[in-house]
């Protein structure tokens, strides 16, 4: 959507295979990082800040989905999708504006968009971890968006529900069935141009900020 708009893009992530692939169909250049790593990270962000000279717009969208009994998740497991979810949402949040601090010439336009889920106030047992994180991502939103204001950069966060992603194509129809019945409205799953839509939309209404915009539908709690 953002290559679509004109956007110079740029993403990273741990599958080369598709992460080459996606770079060809879009144009966006694509960094081999997994983002539980601090310094493949902030080295990603870095090449970026010297080649762009600032950085627009963030979307913090990486994450898993890992669910277990409590009594079975290890205090590792659980470390692991924090350090996947939410962590690196904050590290390229502060990177951002470390690197708008330091400018002699203030760029007013910034956005960084987190995505959480709705799973951050509905969430089914065995999902601590999931829950954890995504309701990390929306309880730091605020106080970032009032730190970053002084350096032009606006935060919001996006809590979509159940979407028909690539996750999703792999279960029966039986199930995704069972799925869209918990959305009063348009009882389906959503689309993912739907979602992509709602991000523009954010990035360029001024007045959402240190917000949480929950995209489901209106959703029921998640179906047994």
């Amino acid at each position: 959507a953002f290559c679509m708009d004109g956007a110079k893009v740029a993403f990273c992530d741990v599958d080369v295979i598709k992460g080459n692939l996606l770079s060809k169909q879009t144009n966006a250049r694509f960094f081999e990082a997994d983002v539980k790593n601090e310094e493949a990270l902030e080295h990603t962000m870095r090449v970026l800040f010297d080649e762009w000279g600032d950085i627009d717009v963030i979307v913090n969208n990486a994450g898993i989905s890992e669910f277990s009994p409590i009594t079975e998740t290890t205090v590792a497991e659980f470390d692991k999708i924090l350090a996947t979810n939410l962590r690196p949402a904050f590290i390229t949040s502060r990177l951002l504006a470390v690197h708008r601090s330091l400018q002699t010439e203030a760029n007013p336009y910034g956005r960084i968009i987190n995505i959480a889920s709705t799973r951050y106030l509905m969430s089914e047992p065995h999902s601590e971890g999931y829950a954890a994180s995504k309701g990390g991502i929306v309880g730091m939103t605020l106080p970032i968006a009032r730190e970053c204001a002084d350096y032009g950069i606006r935060v919001a966060t996006i809590a979509p529900g159940l979407f028909e992603t690539p996750l999703m194509a792999g279960l029966p129809a039986t199930v995704k069935e069972g799925m869209a019945s918990g959305v009063p409205f348009p009882r389906r799953l959503g689309r993912p141009v739907e979602f992509a839509r709602m991000v523009l939309h954010v990035i360029e209404n001024i007045m959402l900020n240190g917000c949480c915009i929950r995209l489901d539908g209106a959703l029921r709690m998640p179906p047994k």
